[in-house]
């Protein structure tokens, strides 16, 4: 590599940087942006896709910086995923409190599973031509569940492979993550509102108004300013956030060097496990070690996200701008049938299931992962917060406590779904994801009677 070259993917970089920023103006300013919660790295993606070449070719974009972007969500996901591990905390709960969270996290990991028995079932309806890729239907969990950030595992997965489809593939999930994010929104405030006038709301009476400063996307009040995190170090001997940066790309540098050990050996299965999928191993390891020498102190999650953020910020703006709009149209009436059926799957299993099977603040503890499983972390937080406006409940401990766990687990089987795919087809996919949902769901109800 160059120092052209570097050169160039630096102005790329300082070209998407001032689209992140036209987007944290457009919804500071635009009630229908605010209305909708669209992350600023979204709008400006959308608008440079428009703007640029792929789009209206209003903006001169040369075409090499339009493939770096397209390579660049695979790349920056892979430190993302790596870091989830490290500081992985349970929250200081009691062992009874721990199993009353059972239930949650096997209905997590119920609807997700269930998201992508879905997608499977839509490809193998379409298919009967033979004109779907074998992965398609996956994005439909990857985009809902994932949002847009984690397109670029599915992109990083399939190029590694060498796999052809793999830009289209990126793109369709970049569509189903944006079709999740808005309808997520709008359909979980419709379930608020419902519940709300039918008393089923175990704090809130009626809806409260979001705060300002969600809707703007900051905060005016310097006094009201949240932390970037605990400054777990002294600048005099290493930045905080730089040691945090340190041990995730030690994590990322031991997850490559053992992929490339399996490529150097021929180790079958191994050398096709993706890059990442070695990075949460690592981390969970170089996790323990630190907890095993009682340096955890020395972590926090806080500082942790401000490393990942604007990785994963660049990531999802990147994957925008580069999508592929004509391969993607070609599967836009297959794509909206998966993000209907995805919703209303979605909507209905975790009504039923959340409402029948956990029996506290089950509405809050639905509307947090409905959110989730429709857009991101942030955007279940924010259904919470509609319908539990200071978090009075327990349910945001055990939210986030599930969502590690789900977020942890899933990354790691996505392998093995995808090995699946490619050696039995979406069928044999669809067995075994639909054999995880029965099984998470039967547990569910299992350990909802057991915590009783």
């Amino acid at each position: 590599m160059s120092s052209a070259m570097l050169a160039d993917l630096l102005k790329s970089l300082g070209l998407l940087g001032l689209f992140l920023l036209i987007g944290f103006g457009l919804r500071a300013k635009l009630k229908f942006l605010q209305k909708t919660f669209m992350p600023a790295s979204v709008i400006g993606g959308f608008l440079l896709l428009i703007l640029g070449p792929i789009g209206f070719g209003l903006l001169k974009i040369p075409e090499e910086w339009i493939k770096m972007w397209a390579l660049l969500p695979g790349i920056l996901i892979v430190p993302v995923v790596t870091a989830t591990p490290l500081g992985l905390d349970l929250g200081g709960k009691s062992k009874k409190e721990l199993l009353n969270i059972v239930p949650l996290v096997l209905i997590m990991f119920g609807v997700y599973y269930l998201q992508n028995a879905i997608g499977f079932i839509v490809n193998l309806i379409f298919n009967s031509n033979g004109n779907m890729y074998p992965t398609f239907g996956w994005e439909l969990s990857i985009g809902y569940s994932g949002g847009h950030g984690t397109a670029g595992i599915l992109g990083n997965m399939l190029q590694e492979l060498n796999l052809p489809y793999w830009e289209t593939a990126q793109g369709v999930a970049v569509t189903t993550a944006t079709f999740g994010i808005v309808g997520g929104i709008l359909i979980g405030m419709v379930v608020i509102n419902w519940a709300a006038r039918k008393g089923e709301t175990s704090i809130l009476e009626k809806p409260s108004d979001i705060p300002e400063e969600m809707a703007l996307g900051f905060q005016k009040d310097v006094s009201k300013q949240g932390s970037l995190g605990r400054e777990t170090t002294k600048s005099s001997s290493i930045d905080t956030i730089t040691f945090h940066a340190a041990i995730i790309f030690l994590g990322c540098f031991i997850a490559y060097a053992l992929l490339g050990l399996a490529k150097a050996k021929n180790i079958p299965g191994f050398k096709s496990i993706s890059v990442w999928a070695y990075g949460i191993l690592v981390m969970f390891i170089i996790w323990g070690i630190i907890k095993k020498l009682n340096l955890d102190f020395l972590v926090d999650s806080g500082a942790k996200g401000k490393i990942t953020g604007p990785f994963t910020e660049f990531a999802v703006i990147a994957a925008i701008a580069s999508l592929p709009i004509q391969a993607v149209l070609e599967y836009i009436v297959p794509i909206l049938v998966l993000c209907i059926l995805g919703f209303i799957f979605t909507t209905f299993y975790l009504l039923f299931m959340c409402k029948r099977y956990l029996s506290d603040y089950w509405l809050e503890h639905m509307m947090a992962t409905f959110g989730m499983s429709t857009g991101v972390f942030l955007t279940g937080l924010l259904l919470l917060r509609v319908c539990d406006p200071e978090y009075k409940s327990p349910v945001i401990g055990n939210y986030s406590i599930g969502f590690s766990i789900l977020s942890a687990v899933t990354f790691a089987i996505m392998p093995l779904i995808l090995n699946t795919i490619l050696a039995s087809g979406p069928s044999g996919a669809l067995m075994l994801t639909g054999g995880i949902t029965i099984v998470a769901t039967i547990g569910a109800i299992i350990t909802s009677k057991l915590v009783k």
